[in-house]
This record gives C-alpha cells, sequence and structure tokens, in this order.
C-alpha cells in the first residue's frame, strides 16, 4: 500500500507560479512512475506530467515548457512546478503513482484555479 498526500494548489492569476508538492509513504519502495493528472470540470482526467524512477520525464503537450515535474527519492516526493500558468490549467490535480508490485494509487487531489 502507498498514500499519498498532496499539498500547494491555490488560486493564482493568468501568469503566475504555483507548485505542486505529493509525499509518498507505505510501500515506497516498489514506486516505478510517479506523476500528475488533472480533471477540469466536465473533462475526462488527463495526464500532466510523468517521472520515472530513473528520471525520465514526459509531459502534456499543452504543458511543455511551462511545467516541470520533478523528484526526490531520498524524501520520497514528486513535485510540479507549473508556470506562465493559463485559465485552462483550472482543474484539479492528482498525483498518482505506478508501483511494480500493486499497481496505482491516487492522492486526493487538490485544486488549481487560474483567475483574474
Amino acid at each position: 500500500q502507498v498514500q499519498l498526500v498532496e499539498s500547494g494548489g491555490g488560486l493564482v492569476q493568468p501568469g503566475g507560479s504555483l507548485r505542486l508538492s505529493c509525499a509518498a509513504s507505505g510501500s515506497i519502495f516498489s514506486i516505478s512512475v510517479m506523476g500528475w493528472y488533472r480533471q477540469a470540470p466536465g473533462l475526462q482526467r488527463e495526464m500532466v506530467a510523468l517521472i520515472t524512477s530513473g528520471g525520465t520525464t514526459n509531459y502534456a503537450d499543452s504543458v511543455k515548457g511551462r511545467f516541470t515535474i520533478s523528484r526526490d527519492t531520498a524524501k520520497n516526493t514528486v513535485e510540479l512546478q507549473m508556470n506562465s500558468l493559463q485559465f485552462d490549467d483550472t482543474a484539479v490535480y492528482f498525483c498518482k503513482v505506478r508501483t511494480f508490485t500493486s499497481g496505482d494509487y491516487w492522492g486526493q487531489g487538490t485544486q488549481v484555479s487560474v483567475s483574474s
């Protein structure tokens, strides 16, 4: 079992920045991929950014060049630095981890709102 706790969401103006953090606990030795997804009202949940245990990253086209995902294996955290935020970035952001042994786990979600 893996438990995830997210933090860092909030309200920001267009062009602003936020940093999301997700702390993992439990069976952390089995974590392979860590990532962030988001879900806007009325839309399906979508991948935002992923990072593997080896540090390989993958981003949605809509956030490339603006968002950066990072992972601290010593602290068992994954962070998402979000810059140049746009109205369309408004969503609930979820941390997700994939494990080698017991599938996927999701955080509770944190709201990011971009508004003037």
